[in-house]
């Protein structure tokens, strides 16, 4: 059994490579984009998507192949090609010079896994089976989408809008988890639903 440390990490600035853009490595790329990273994509071919980022500025994009210094001053690399001796070279030189590796659907040759994810704004729901099964976690993450629904992204929002009025006002500190411990709850978001109308017609 691989034991994981869950941690959500913040990767604006961060300096992030991806070889391959293709089928495969297209979501990864686009994930990466969201978060603000400064992404460096290596392929042979790129997709129509992939191509479109890298005119709109939002990737740096070079179509030739993977050399080793395309790791040099990488956090972290994301390898989605169709060759496995290039799969592995790439993490052998990943791993020397300290930089976190995906090899895409190679869960030996990895050093984080990308979950499957429910979003709801702030909101993130991540699933993992530490690779062992991707089906599994994309059939929970559906379950838990019907669960939590659009809704729960303003009620987020509202809630920290709350916790830093609560916080930063002069009741004691009991007073203070009390308050935002009942706020937390099924029957407040109900009540907000029915303030909200717009929210309760995406149900």
């Amino acid at each position: 059994m691989t034991n994981l440390f869950p941690m959500f990490m913040k990767l604006t600035g961060k300096k992030c490579l991806v070889v391959g853009a293709g089928k495969v490595g297209e979501p990864k790329i686009g994930g990466l984009i969201d978060t603000g990273a400064r992404i460096h994509v290596v392929a042979i071919e790129a997709s129509d998507a992939v191509r479109e980022w890298a005119r709109a500025g939002k990737i740096d994009l070079e179509l030739r192949a993977f050399s080793p210094h395309d790791l040099d001053g990488k956090f972290l690399a994301v390898v989605a090609t169709a060759s496995e001796s290039l799969n592995r070279l790439i993490y052998r030189e990943a791993q020397q010079r300290k930089v976190l590796c995906n090899v895409v659907d190679v869960p030996e040759l990895c050093d984080f896994f990308y979950p499957s994810v429910v979003r709801r704004g702030d909101l993130q729901i991540a699933i993992s089976t530490a690779g062992q099964s991707p089906s599994l976690a994309q059939k929970l993450r559906q379950q838990l989408e019907k669960q939590f629904g659009e809704g729960y992204a303003q009620w987020v929002a509202e809630l920290g809008e709350t916790r830093r009025l609560i916080l930063a006002s002069d009741l004691d500190k009991e007073r203070k988890l009390e308050l935002l411990h009942s706020l937390a709850s099924r029957e407040a978001f109900e009540a907000a639903l029915k303030e909200i109308p717009e929210l309760t017609a995406r149900r």
